[in-house]
């Protein structure tokens, strides 16, 4: 079954889907093995870990793809994948999602932001008008050549717009054809009730730690009414924090003896990271052994 095929199916399933969010390969391989049934590759863990800056519109479209792609063929659950605001006008968007269908894509987010855009939980995100974020939807429909590519639309009107505006927008968006919409960070449990109240497709919530939304379980969130769940930031903060202890212990003590205990194992990280899958295809492939001259 295609990934595409595989989220549709998945969204339309009881229950909630939830779909952490992957700064790199290696995470997405970890939330696989772990026993996840998708990943979000997040435009936020990539601008950090790709670049080392802020999720703030630098990372090209290019760039995104290149990553994208290394993802899709390291898994084979569907990898929902953040596309900032399209990388341009309608006609960028169109370009952008055959390249990220060609990538490996199973769904691609859209953003309503002016570029550059910024990260959803930031403050002064500016917004493009509702029609403009409509013909992008419409485009991103028509230049999908696999009719199961999820199409999320995503609106940034609630912090600076509000409430009122952004379930309008989501309803735009919506009539357009976008398959999950997504009311970017509201601020109180009663705003996601409301949210999640207002539309007839799948709805996704965003789950940032520190961020505007409040932080709720899984669990909570499919009370709500809520269809699909991310997590976008957790991996690279998490990553970044064991990785600043680790280098710590290393320049105050000149060794990482005492830290192995916090490591995987040598043939344990090679096991996650498929070096049997790999013998066994030199022993079927591999011709070894020397030339002789004839």
């Amino acid at each position: 079954m295609r990934p595409t095929s595989k989220l549709r199916q998945l969204l339309s399933q009881p229950g909630i889907l939830v779909a952490p969010g992957a700064h790199d390969v290696l995470t997405a391989k970890i939330i696989e093995q772990v026993g996840f049934p998708a990943v979000y590759f997040t435009g936020y863990g990539q601008a950090a870990s790709h670049l080392g800056c802020p999720d703030v519109g630098l990372l090209t479209m290019t760039e995104m793809v290149m990553r994208l792609n290394n993802m899709a063929s390291a898994v084979d659950i569907p990898v929902i994948a953040d596309a900032d605001t399209g990388f341009g006008n309608a006609i960028n968007t169109m370009r952008t999602v055959r390249e990220y269908e060609k990538a490996g894509a199973a769904a691609i987010q859209l953003e309503d932001q002016v570029s550059p855009k910024k990260c959803g939980h930031m403050l002064d995100r500016q917004l493009i008008p509702t029609e403009e974020m409509v013909n992008k939807i419409r485009a991103a429909i028509e230049a999908r050549r696999d009719p199961d590519l999820v199409i999320i639309a995503r609106t940034d009107a609630r912090t600076s717009l509000g409430l009122e505006e952004a379930i309008a927008r989501g309803k735009a968006y919506e009539e357009a054809g976008a398959d999950v919409i997504f009311i970017e960070s509201p601020e109180t449990v009663e705003e996601m009730k409301i949210i999640c109240q207002s539309f007839k497709v799948p709805v996704l919530a965003n789950m940032v730690e520190g961020g505007r939304t409040p932080l709720l379980t899984v669990e909570e969130l499919e009370k709500l009414g809520y269809k699909l769940v991310i997590f976008p930031t957790a991996s690279v903060y998490t990553t970044a924090k064991a990785l600043i202890s680790l280098m710590e212990e290393l320049k105050k003590t000149g060794t990482t003896r005492e830290y192995m205990k916090h490591m995987l194992p040598f043939h344990e990280f090679n096991k996650l990271i498929g070096l049997p899958q790999i013998k066994e295809l030199e022993q079927k492939f591999a011709v070894t052994g020397n030339c002789k001259a004839s």
